[in-house]
């Protein structure tokens, strides 16, 4: 059975830290594959720096078309929102029965998923894989040695979308941050500026 990584954000947009950590999965942890699961623009939120998930969803495949690994996901475009982990993970394994799935987050998210719907349904049938991050706060003592939860010992990125999103606003050259392909996109469609 296929072993697969879900690794969710709203790539806006993706970045070499994004592609790092979902390589770095790949390559390092027992994971076959990892899904880049773009997260859809909530329709209650007004958030003028969100691009349309059509134009995530390309720079995601813009992104990884050379890591045969990595695959892009739409799954939560067509979920009723506002969507939880929860729901997705359970209309991927009734979609993809042949497949596992497990859950890629960040230490920061670890710090607070005692306050995610239905964490304890997520934990009893699937693994979260950890990769490290610097922030605040510390790790619920259920979380310390959870034998459902791995750690990962990926390297560390500072790297945010919202620092590239307003240095392409200023006019700042970030071009080694993104992928090429990516960069290329966003330079193409005038976004962020």
């Amino acid at each position: 059975m296929k072993k697969i990584g879900l690794y969710f954000g709203t790539f806006n947009p993706i970045h070499i830290g994004h592609l790092t950590i979902a390589n770095h999965m790949a390559e390092f942890s027992d994971l076959d594959e990892i899904w880049m699961v773009v997260t859809p623009h909530n329709p209650h939120k007004k958030k003028k720096t969100l691009l349309d998930n059509h134009h995530r969803l390309e720079m995601v495949y813009r992104a990884i078309e050379s890591y045969p690994k990595l695959k892009p996901s739409d799954v939560e475009f067509k979920l009723p929102q506002p969507n939880y982990t929860v729901h997705t993970l359970v209309h991927l394994q009734e979609k993809y029965p042949d497949k596992e799935f497990h859950l890629i987050m960040g230490e920061d998210n670890l710090k607070s998923f005692h306050k995610w719907k239905n964490y304890e349904v997520i934990l009893e049938k699937h693994n979260v894989y950890v990769y490290p991050r610097i922030a605040e706060g510390v790790v619920k003592t259920q979380f310390s040695n959870h034998s459902k939860i791995q750690r990962i010992n990926a390297p560390i990125m500072e790297i945010s979308s919202t620092f590239i999103r307003k240095s392409i606003a200023e006019g700042k050259n970030i071009r080694p941050l993104l992928p090429a392909t990516v960069w290329k996109y966003i330079d193409e469609m005038n976004f962020y500026k």
